[in-house]
């Protein structure tokens, strides 16, 4: 069984069709990556993932249960984690403090304080800013404060929303070894990327949107050297 499945999923914005039976899944230790350009759907999938958006026709079923129906925060619940596109950090809480803010389901403050440290340990840059104002982090700083904030939620299952974007070459590649990290943790990882090199050979497996629809999925090896992704998102 998938720990996350897509059935036929079709998601419209008002009158307009954004998604058209889009079908994926991610199975349970995996990092799967959803490629695509700039409007080709990916945001809109994590949206229907995580209930922002109400997909119109398909399913969402989540480690056996469907939660196409389920508002956000009885998805987050469940332990599926989203961090979204941009950082979208509490710009004018601390460092901590928004790392309070990913345990907000939780009770137990020596478990969230555990919890944080290993964020810490992850992110020692963090650390070091524990006090300082998120909105006056570098723009690396903030992306590792979204995933550190995703991780003290202790999930299951977490899905990335363009992590790279924005960031320069270092921080890039700090980013992918971080994910890489969180996979030998024990969480799985759902990425959706326009850097298909660095995610491609990260991944597992993946899958390609272009306008509302996977026109290509297979192992992340096989895709490097597949002729439309190579021309389209490889330079080659």
């Amino acid at each position: 069984m998938a720990m996350l499945e897509l059935q036929n999923v079709d998601t419209f914005y008002g009158p307009s069709q954004v998604l058209r039976q889009v079908s994926l899944s991610v199975e349970q230790g995996e990092i799967v990556t959803l490629l695509g350009a700039n409007a080709a759907g990916k945001t809109t999938t994590m949206k229907t993932i995580f209930g922002l958006v109400k997909p119109r026709n398909g399913t969402i079923v989540y480690d056996g249960e469907r939660i196409d129906h389920l508002p956000t925060d009885q998805i987050i619940k469940r332990g599926l984690v989203l961090v979204p596109e941009a950082r979208r950090v509490f710009s004018r809480m601390t460092v901590r403090e928004n790392l309070d803010m990913g345990a907000y389901m939780q009770t137990d403050r020596a478990t969230i304080a555990k919890e944080i440290e290993r964020v810490y340990t992850l992110f020692p840059r963090l650390k070091e800013r524990d006090k300082q104002l998120a909105g006056t982090l570098s723009g690396g700083e903030q992306q590792m404060l979204a995933i550190g904030r995703a991780l003290v939620a202790r999930p299951r299952m977490i899905c990335m929303d363009e992590p790279s974007l924005g960031l320069s070459p270092i921080l890039v590649q700090l980013v992918f070894d971080t994910i890489q990290e969180i996979r030998k943790s024990g969480v799985t990882v759902f990425l959706v990327e326009q850097n298909a090199n660095m995610a491609l050979n990260i991944a597992d497996r993946g899958y390609v949107l272009q306008t509302g629809k996977i026109i290509l999925s297979d192992k992340a090896s096989a895709l490097i050297t597949n002729d439309v992704v190579r021309a389209a998102y490889l330079g080659g």
